[in-house]
């Protein structure tokens, strides 16, 4: 279930990898936000209208990360939740723009 504040982050593909993007709405200071980001709730929908709850991380030692609950696919593929590095974080117009990095194992 996704929390009551969370921001939506549309995703340009149907799950999450090295190099995929999604762009976060609704930010109230999208530049502050992209030079300094704090820990927020997202509500993730990927490209095929699926969704997943995720939380962005901001404390790790190793820079920001997503970790995404577990979700299904429109076509029906389970996928586990997972925690992955955030590569990048940019200011597009009035929109912040989340560049996925590599996944965390434990």
């Amino acid at each position: 279930m996704t929390e009551p504040n969370a921001y939506l982050a549309l995703c340009t593909h149907t799950h999450l990898f090295p190099g995929a993007r999604c762009r976060l709405q609704g930010l109230p200071r999208p530049a502050a936000f992209a030079a300094a980001p704090e820990p927020i709730e997202v509500h993730l929908r990927f490209s095929d209208g699926a969704a997943a709850a995720a939380e962005l991380r901001t404390a790790s030692p190793t820079g920001p990360a997503l970790a995404v609950a577990a979700y299904t696919t429109a076509a029906g593929t389970p996928i586990d939740d997972s925690t992955w590095a955030i590569k990048g974080i940019a200011q597009k117009q009035d929109e912040v723009e989340l560049t996925i990095g590599t996944p965390n194992r434990p």
